[in-house]
């Protein structure tokens, strides 16, 4: 829900993760101590998060209230406050930043980022403004940083979504998997998916060919215990091709902390209990990917 009416609750919560195992049959090669590489690591690795926040807002005007918070909660400054801490969390270097606002609703930012520190331009470092709110993209780079947002409201049930896409994608060292728990506590998810893919191939100095150069079973092995005990989870990986995918639903309902505006105040005990089961049966929709019967 909203970062800023609620976190994540009751971090003692427990429940089994479904957690994959990966294969030990030599079908590809996992690296356990550090590589002697010929050259740049050429790997690259692409971390991303489909995140839903959900709420109820009865009347139009708080369907619109909706809108204008996440709209000024999550602009495209923050965003690029976010993205620039997962910079930081990395271990990257910022090249460029582009971001922008969208008219009704929405805003995206895209970083380029860099393993190794560059030497700065002289528009960088002389005495004159920088750009504020748009910066036009001169390059691209296999290492980059996006994120966009979807607010969404169904007109008639009043039931609301925000999404947020965020694509963290490196190449040489940088693991993106180090952004994982902060990602998800920016933003204190209803439902998340992640999924983390290794491509390309690097070589050692004797020309060996490295198709991943850490371990992994699952991407839950990279999120917090209080993050693993607040969600339901399942995996779907293909170790073979280097793909894992986790999918999480938080555990915890509180009706009160989804419902947007005045509603609160004004619903019976039976609207209560009509409202938690549209929004839970949104929640099990959007966790499965597919509509489901009520």
């Amino acid at each position: 829900m909203f970062a800023a009416l609620r976190s994540l609750r009751n971090p003692q919560l427990t429940g089994t993760q479904d957690r994959g195992q990966r294969p030990h049959d030599g079908s590809f090669t996992t690296v356990k101590s550090k590589l002697r590489l010929h050259g740049f690591n050429n790997l690259t690795k692409t971390l991303s998060f489909n995140i839903y926040d959900i709420c109820y807002a009865e009347t139009s005007e708080d369907q619109q209230a909706y809108v204008q918070y996440i709209d000024e909660e999550y602009d495209a400054e923050r965003l690029t406050q976010i993205l620039t801490d997962v910079v930081d969390i990395i271990g990257a270097n910022i090249l460029n930043i582009a971001r922008q606002d969208y008219d009704p609703q929405g805003a995206s930012v895209t970083i380029l980022i860099s393993e190794q520190p560059v030497e700065p331009t002289e528009s960088q470092i002389e005495e004159s403004p920088g750009p504020l709110r748009e910066t036009i993209l001169g390059h691209l780079d296999k290492s980059h940083i996006t994120v966009h947002t979807y607010p969404e409201i169904h007109p008639d049930d009043g039931i609301a979504t925000f999404r947020v896409d965020i694509d963290v994608s490196t190449c040489g060292v940088i693991s993106p998997l180090k952004a994982l728990n902060y990602l998800i506590h920016q933003f204190d998810s209803d439902i998340v998916t992640v999924d983390y893919r290794v491509r390309g191939f690097t070589r050692d100095i004797e020309g060996r060919k490295h198709f991943i150069d850490h371990e992994i079973n699952s991407i839950q092995n990279y999120l917090s215990e209080d993050t693993r005990a607040a969600y339901q989870m399942t995996d779907v990986n293909v170790y073979q091709d280097n793909l894992f995918h986790t999918k999480m639903l938080l555990k915890e309902f509180e009706l009160d902390n989804y419902l947007f505006g005045d509603a609160s105040r004004s619903l019976s005990t039976e609207q209560r209990q009509q409202i938690t089961q549209r929004l839970k049966h949104e929640m099990r929709e959007i966790f499965s990917g597919r509509n489901l019967p009520r």
